[in-house]
């Protein structure tokens, strides 16, 4: 079972949406505790989802995405559907290239799901980082893309003339839910002197964990199907998230098409 917070991060919606998709009967949770309120909801249930938010990317009402569900409507509907939208968007692709990337994602995401991922469960040291921060809108790509990447480059531009700080890993970006939006953090692991002047840097130590790795070949903005497979195979295996997700960058060529990264969800203990 996950709670809000986490099932927003791995189906890459926010918290609000999720809270109006059950206030409408679209997407209720598997459980309301009683007590508190909290909602919690199965990994399975992130396909139903993604078939939402597929629908919705299409540019259906909420209330057409609910009668077509009601109507239980295949994957190979749905992937019939995404295909058409994408020879539109192919037609006007100079103004409409981030929705196509969006459209290409989902199917993958729809093609690749009953692949078994390849995790690893490593132990992750207790590392000091120094990093920046900001807040994004949710989990959303077109909202985190557009924090993080800027957020990266500044860090990169104030390391060098930051003092007593040596640079001891590689970049690595986690992220935190707080109420309905989100906190992203572009970190590099450093020993840090006690007089070392940070150049506007905070230094942040995360402990030591056990996490569920994956190893995700390919642009950064085509994630999600690798985040969600590795949250199923944490769910399915008895685990439970303990601690903001990281996204650590072990090869980051020119072409993005090309990079590496190691997913790493950090498990209860």
């Amino acid at each position: 079972m996950f709670a809000i917070g986490d099932f927003a991060r791995h189906g890459r919606v926010s918290v609000r949406m999720l809270r109006h998709y059950d206030a409408i009967g679209l997407l209720r949770p598997a459980h309301v505790d009683d007590a508190t309120g909290y909602r919690n909801y199965d990994a399975a249930q992130l396909a139903e989802l993604n078939r939402i938010v597929a629908l919705k990317d299409l540019g259906f009402t909420l209330e057409q995405v609910r009668t077509m569900l009601a109507d239980e409507i295949s994957l190979v509907e749905v992937r019939a559907m995404l295909s058409l939208r994408r020879a539109e968007l192919e037609s006007a692709v100079a103004e409409s290239a981030a929705r196509l990337t969006q459209v290409e994602s989902r199917l993958r995401s729809i093609e690749l799901g009953d692949e078994v991922p390849a995790v690893v469960l490593k132990e992750l040291p207790a590392t000091r980082f120094v990093e920046l921060s900001s807040t994004a809108g949710s989990f959303t790509p077109d909202d985190i893309g557009p924090v993080i990447q800027p957020l990266c480059a500044e860090l990169g531009r104030r390391l060098p003339e930051a003092t007593g700080v040596r640079p001891s890993g590689r970049l690595t970006c986690y992220y935190e839910a707080s109420g309905d939006e989100v906190i992203a953090h572009a970190a590099v692991p450093a020993v840090v002197d006690s007089d070392a002047e940070l150049n506007g840097l905070t230094v942040v130590d995360l402990p030591a964990t056990r996490a569920a790795t994956l190893v995700h070949r390919g642009r950064i903005d085509e994630v999600l199907p690798a985040w969600q497979a590795l949250a199923r195979w944490v769910d399915d295996n008895g685990h439970r998230s303990g601690g903001p997700a990281r996204e650590l960058y072990l090869d980051c060529p020119d072409d993005p098409a090309d990079w590496v990264t190691e997913l790493q969800e950090p498990l209860m203990p």
